[in-house]
């Protein structure tokens, strides 16, 4: 039995609400963030992209902890 359900097995009104919040935090980050992917698991949010610095993964993490009540598992953001 698996802990995780990814958006793979999201209903679609789940995935257009995940797509929904991605283009929120993004438009607080101003572009900072490329590929940003939120991921949707049983117990909470992964975050997914890369970034220039650590403050703007950092920012991203705060953008999502405002906009969405779930937790966030991990910040898999990588800075480059």
């Amino acid at each position: 039995m698996s802990q995780h359900t990814t958006t793979d097995t999201l209903n679609p009104d789940e995935e257009s609400g995940l797509d929904h919040l991605e283009n929120r935090v993004q438009a607080r980050l101003s572009g900072r963030i490329r590929n940003l992917r939120l991921l949707r698991h049983d117990y909470g949010i992964v975050l997914r992209g890369f970034a220039r610095t650590y403050y703007a993964k950092q920012l991203a993490q705060h953008a999502v902890m405002m906009e969405c009540p779930l937790p966030i598992l991990a910040n898999e953001i990588e800075v480059c």
